[in-house]
Formats: structure tokens, sequence, C-alpha cells
């Protein structure tokens, strides 16, 4: 604290000041405070000086305050109203009135507090749709996002690694010297070895002025729809980074609550929403940056433990130390391998597909390359609009599995490991797919799903807001071909979800728990059971 805002903040907290009857509730953080009051929320920038965070004096925190307001709104034009003055007459302050400014506020609409999705997922699923959803907005985030320079985002990141080593050492009771060692030497050696990557994305145009802060906390539901706010405004240097180094932290920040199923979901709908292949190439950076945001999260918990109640203490030092195993967990890292799930239509690839993507391979799980995504993307259609029957001839879905294939690939080559979800009705395509693994020398499972006709029509009958195209005619259409030899592990897709999914594990010697923990959608492995599949037949 570099002066005395006792004054402003008493002003603040006065119903008075806003014309309002009810109490002015107040939020403090280690750089501002937040009074809600009536219908608005106002944000006053403390009077600090830290080495990232400069508000020393009024022109700088008008300045911050103004910021604020140009960041925020392209993504959420609904909350960020204006910067407004604090000001004095005759010895009297106001708000927004005349005389001389002596601080500065953002004005924002309020909305629920408890629509954030962190506290969203501390009592319910946070649903596929919802998920999907969130994924779609930071993708569009990202296209607006102003386009920044590579070099300096990627000596950015190797300044975080120096620093965080520094921050982590100064807790020694916490983290010892040795176990800092390894996370450092890893950190580098990631880093050394994306290098090249992360300059050759910069000069692409994947390296913008992004959110800097994009974790559950600062996305809230807003007339059902997520919005994404409170992005950093009092550095660019901070938000200047490759989009999947901003989408890293939301990643992290999900994998760290258990919820597994939801970072693998949201990573795998970004890169379907993306659809480059330079994304799918990328991804060899993505360990590292997981692994930093982690590491950050633990220094600033370790940091803040000797500050906090003898109660909390304890708690804060434990948060630390699994944010820190989680970094050294993202580094590490695990072998990819090459999954493919093949069947007619309704039998259940994709529904299986995603129930097992977050327990194989490298955390957030294996990207997951659907047939119909890909098909609608080559049509150059929304995903959900349905293509006639010329997008499905012999040679249209030829240039579909090529595609496919080409991506996989680059999933392998970037150290992540692939789900292929399509038919793959026909032992050449099979026999393909299983060339692919033999080549990138990875491991290779295939499955095929079984199910009896009349299920998989009342399946296709009955499914709504999906990428597949698939009718009772097209069931029938594809059960009068020749499969030839299947080769892959058969399973009976009419057992329950979770009897399907544990057989499927158990094949690929893998457990619920291989990333510590079921906990999934939010809850665990009822949730799971829930979220993945609706309570109803694989579909």
């Amino acid at each position: 604290m570099v002066a005395d805002q006792s004054e402003v903040i008493e002003f603040l907290c006065a119903p008075d000041t806003y014309g309002v009857a009810g109490p002015v509730k107040r939020i403090d953080t280690h750089g501002a405070v937040v009074f809600l009051a009536g219908e608005h929320a106002y944000k006053l920038k403390r009077a600090v000086l830290f080495p990232f965070m400069d508000f020393s004096t009024i022109a700088r925190r008008r300045d911050a305050c103004e910021k604020e307001i140009e960041i925020n709104r392209p993504n959420a034009p609904g909350i960020y109203l204006d910067a407004v003055p604090i000001t004095r007459r005759n010895g009297r302050l106001q708000l927004d009135g005349d005389g001389e400014a002596v601080d500065w506020v953002v004005r924002m609409r309020r909305f629920d507090e408890s629509q954030t999705l962190d506290r969203v997922a501390d009592v319910a699923p946070l649903e596929p749709p919802l998920l999907a959803a969130v994924a779609q907005v930071i993708f569009q985030s990202h296209r607006r996002a102003p386009l920044r320079d590579g070099r300096a985002a990627a000596a950015s990141l190797e300044r975080y690694i120096a620093q965080n080593d520094e921050a982590l050492r100064e807790s020694p009771a916490l983290f010892g010297a040795d176990e800092v060692d390894r996370l450092t030497q890893a950190a580098k050696e990631a880093f050394n070895a994306c290098r090249p990557l992360l300059i050759e994305r910069g000069e692409a145009g994947l390296v913008r002025r992004c959110h800097g802060d994009l974790h559950l906390r600062n996305i809230a539901l807003i007339s059902g729809k997520p919005v994404l706010f409170d992005a950093i405004e009092f550095d660019d240097a901070i938000a200047t980074c490759d989009v999947l180094y901003d989408l890293a932290f939301l990643l992290m920040d999900l994998w760290s609550r258990g919820l597994h199923q939801a970072a693998n979901f949201v990573m795998n709908r970004y890169l379907w929403a993306a659809g480059e292949e330079a994304h799918l190439a990328g991804l060899k950076a993505l360990p590292l940056f997981l692994g930093i945001r982690a590491s950050l999260r633990a220094k600033i918990a370790a940091a803040a433990a000797p500050l906090q109640p003898r109660d909390r203490a304890g708690a804060m030092e434990d948060e630390a130390r699994h944010y820190f195993k989680l970094a050294m967990g993202f580094l590490v890292g695990a072998p990819p391998r090459l999954v493919a799930i093949g069947g007619l239509s309704g039998t259940g690839k994709s529904t299986l597909a995603a129930a097992l993507a977050p327990f194989i391979g490298t955390a957030p799980g294996a990207v997951i390359l659907r047939s119909d995504i890909e098909r609608k993307r080559l049509a150059g259609v929304p995903e959900k609009e349905r293509l006639p029957a010329a997008a499905y001839t012999p040679a249209a879905s030829a240039v579909v599995y090529e595609t496919l294939n080409r991506k996989a690939h680059l999933v392998i080559e970037a150290g992540y490991s692939v789900i292929l979800d399509a038919v793959h009705g026909q032992f050449p395509e099979r026999n393909v797919v299983e060339g692919i693994a033999s080549h990138a020398g990875v491991p290779f499972t295939g499955f095929w799903l079984d199910a009896p006709v009349p299920v998989m029509i009342q399946r296709v009958t009955e499914r709504s807001n999906d990428a597949s195209d698939a009718d009772p005619a097209v069931v029938r259409a594809q059960v009068s071909h020749d499969l030839g030899l299947i080769s892959w592990h058969r399973l009976d897709s009419t057992f329950t979800p979770a009897a399907v999914v544990d057989e499927a594990l158990s094949i690929l010697a893998l457990k619920r728990e291989a990333h510590a923990g079921p906990a999934a959608w939010g809850c665990g492995r009822a949730c799971l059971e829930a979220a993945a599949f609706r309570a109803r037949p694989l579909m």
C-alpha cells in the first residue's frame, strides 16, 4: 500500500452514496475492493505497488479502470459500463460528480455471484452443453483478440519458469530442494523442446492479447450463457500469450478440482471449434502450459499460507502442495497411444469415446477425432446442420477418413493420445488406422461396438442435438454391407454404460482412478454415468 484510501472506501461502503436502501456488500482482493450496491458493482483499484502491478497514483488507477472497460467489454458488454470518478467538492466526496477527482472506480452491472462457474461446480455437475458453450465463447474471444509478438510471449514463459523456481525455494517446508530441482528441470526441458514451435505459432497468429486469467471464477452464467469477465488489465505482457496457454488455465483449474471429464471435454470442444491443424501440432506445448499454470498457483498458495489465520494456514499449505504435484504430473505426462472406436450408427461410439478420453495419455487426456465433426467441417456447414446424401458418397467419405488419419498423425507427434471415432465399416479403413499406430510406434487398441438392429434404430431415432446425420435408413443400409473380418475388441453396447466403460478400461489396462479419482463432470462416478450417458443406453 502506497496511499491511504480509507476515506474513499468508507464513502463507497455507504448506501447513501448510491441512493440505495439496502446494505453495501464489500469484497476485498489484493488489488481491488469491490462494492455491490443495488443493481451495480463498483471496483476500486487499491493504491498498491507490486512488481507486476502499479496502481500507485490516481492517474494510474484511472488508466487501469479505463483499460479494464476496454479489455473486458468485448467479452462482457452487458457487465462493463464505464469508468467513474470519485470527486471532491466543498469538502464532500461524490460519485461521478463535479470537482477534483480523488480516485476512480469501474462501474459494472451486477450479476448473481452464485453463478460464477467455480460456485456452480461446487453444487452441481458442469453439464456438457454448458461446457460446449464455454469452449465456444473462449474460442470466439481468441478469434477477436489482437495479435501480439510470439517471441515476447515465449520469453515470458521462460521468465515464469525462473520466477517460479525462485519463489518455490522460499518455502522449503513445503517443497524440498530436490523436488523443486526436478520440477524446474522438467519445465526447462519442455520449454527448450517447444521453443521453435512457440515462435512458429506466434508467426502464425496464435499469440494474442488474451484474457490472461481464465479460470472458473472468472466465467459467469448470465441469462443461462457463459460470459468471460475480469480479464487482466494491468499488464499487457501477462495477458499476451499463446491462445492454448490462455485455455490451459481453465483446463488446469478443472483438472485440479478432479473434473477430468470436463477438462477433456472443453479441450476437445475448443479443438473442434478451431479446426486448425496448427492447434493439434501445438499440443506439444500444452504440458508446458499446464505445468507453468499449476506452478504459479503453487507459489501463490505458498506465499499466502503464512498470512492466513491459523485455522486456514494448513489448508493453504495443502493447496500449495496439491498444485506443485499437479505441475510435475503435467510435465512428466504419459506416452501416447491410438484408440479406434468403430461400429454402426447408434452403437455408442461417441459416448464411449468421451467417457474414455480423460483416462488415456497425458492430461487432460486423449484428443477425440470424430468423423461426423470432420465431415461437417469439410462441407463448410455448422456441426448440427444436416448434410445431403452427396456428402456421404464413397469419395466424400474417403476424404473424411484421410483427414482423420492425417490429424491423428499430428496429435501423436505432439505427444498426445488419440481416439478415432468413426464407423470404420470396411476392412481397409481399419487396417489403415492400425498402420498409423505401427508407423508412429505407439500402442493400438481397436474397439467394435455391437447392438441389435432395433436398438440402433431406436437410438438414432431418439438422438437429437448431435453432429450425426444417421437415421433408420442409414442403419438399415449399413447392416446390409459386408463388414469383413473384424479383429478389434468387440463390446456389447446394450450393457449398462458403466459396464461398457469398465470393460474398455480393463482392455486398455487403465482404471477409473488413473487420474487421481473418478470425479468427472463434478460429483464422482454417479455423475459420470448420468452426465456422460444421460441414463440411457450407449448411443
